[in-house]
């Protein structure tokens, strides 16, 4: 007997028949939730470089997420951790500083001659995509996201998005993305920025700094979704922050725009009551780190989070996320379709993005 590989007709039917409208999923506006390609496309390509950026735009990504780091000479970088230890070669071409590699340590003309390493299920290629940038793998400075994006969305004809992360609770970091974004031509309301960070008093600043400097772009506080029930059943809903406070909805609101909780957290969870709670006050909800590669998984956990009503989804393979989104199905009709993904991920196969 040939093994099982592909969805069979009858689960392709109920597919179609129980899809829904993306417009009619319960976010805050009413459009489709955006796809934020974490850390670019990084399920594919080495993380934070221009390569896995273009890729996930290639792949319907409507926001690329660029974490910042200092350089030691005052240049902000695309790097997740505070060490350049896991993501590049730099242990083969220097010697520790300070007993380490911290981003911080290190000038960026030094930071350019390194390499960026694939993690994970990530490769150094993808088929059928060619980047376009010259120094595809290499450590990408702010400056060069920006200026990628600029460029894919006049390619694609589309604006992409930015949704840069202050990851060091540093005043100087926080003018220096303003800067950048202000001298690229970014600052009102309506541009397609959300700057984030796990540091509320990073977000308090940049609300007044944005205020001083007359920008009004969207600031997301990150952590945790936390939901308190008192002895009456009456429910109150708070962002926990990750070192032990947590902040009610509607005193945050008074100074973010959106946000950003982690999906997957035990004892966590970004239920839909929790959403509508954040929705009622103008804020969007944002969940992070949407990392499952099977589709089979992949796809009813977009769905769950989808109809609960969630804004947006930070992915680490954003062409699941758009296909997801493509086929979001009746409530009623997420576990029937879950057994058709079944054979649909045995056939699944990296394949080249559109274009």
């Amino acid at each position: 007997m040939r093994p099982f590989r592909f969805v069979t007709a009858t689960a392709f039917a109920v597919m179609m028949a129980a899809a829904v409208p993306a417009h009619a999923l319960p976010t805050l506006s009413g459009d489709d939730p955006i796809v934020i390609a974490h850390r670019g496309a990084s399920g594919y390509l080495p993380e934070h470089t221009l390569a896995a950026y273009e890729l996930a735009i290639k792949m319907g990504a409507q926001y690329i997420e660029p974490d910042l780091q200092l350089t030691k000479d005052g240049h902000l970088v695309a790097m997740h951790d505070d060490t350049l230890t896991r993501t590049t070669n730099v242990a083969s071409q220097f010697a520790a500083r300070n007993g380490g590699y911290k981003v911080s340590d290190f000038t960026l003309a030094e930071i350019k001659t390194l390499t960026v390493l694939p993690q994970g299920t990530a490769q150094n290629t993808y088929p059928g995509f060619t980047p376009t940038s010259a120094d595809p793998l290499r450590v990408p400075t702010f400056q060069e996201v920006i200026d990628l994006a600029k460029q894919q969305s006049q390619a694609n004809g589309r604006v992409v998005g930015l949704y840069p992360e202050a990851k060091q609770a540093d005043p100087v970091m926080e003018n220096l993305i303003l800067s950048t974004l202000k001298s690229s031509g970014y600052g009102a309301a309506t541009d397609k920025v959300f700057i984030q960070s796990f540091s509320n008093a990073t977000i308090q600043s940049l609300n007044v700094k944005q205020s001083v400097e007359s920008m009004a772009l969207d600031l997301v506080q990150l952590g945790a979704a936390v939901t308190i029930t008192d002895a009456q059943g009456n429910k109150q809903f708070l962002i926990g922050l990750f070192d032990g406070s947590a902040i009610p909805l509607d005193l945050i609101a008074q100074y973010v725009d959106g946000l950003g909780v982690v999906i997957n957290y035990p004892g966590y969870d970004v239920t839909e009551e929790f959403i509508a709670a954040a929705h009622a006050l103008g804020l969007e909800v944002h969940g992070w780190t949407f990392g499952q590669a099977d589709p089979a998984k992949a796809i009813p956990e977009y769905w769950k989070f989808y109809l609960r009503g969630m804004d947006g989804v930070f992915s680490n393979y954003p062409d699941l996320a758009v296909r997801a989104l493509a086929s979001v199905p009746a409530p009623g009709a997420v576990g029937l379709l879950g057994i058709g993904l079944v054979g649909l991920a045995a056939a699944h196969r990296r394949r080249a993005p559109r274009a």
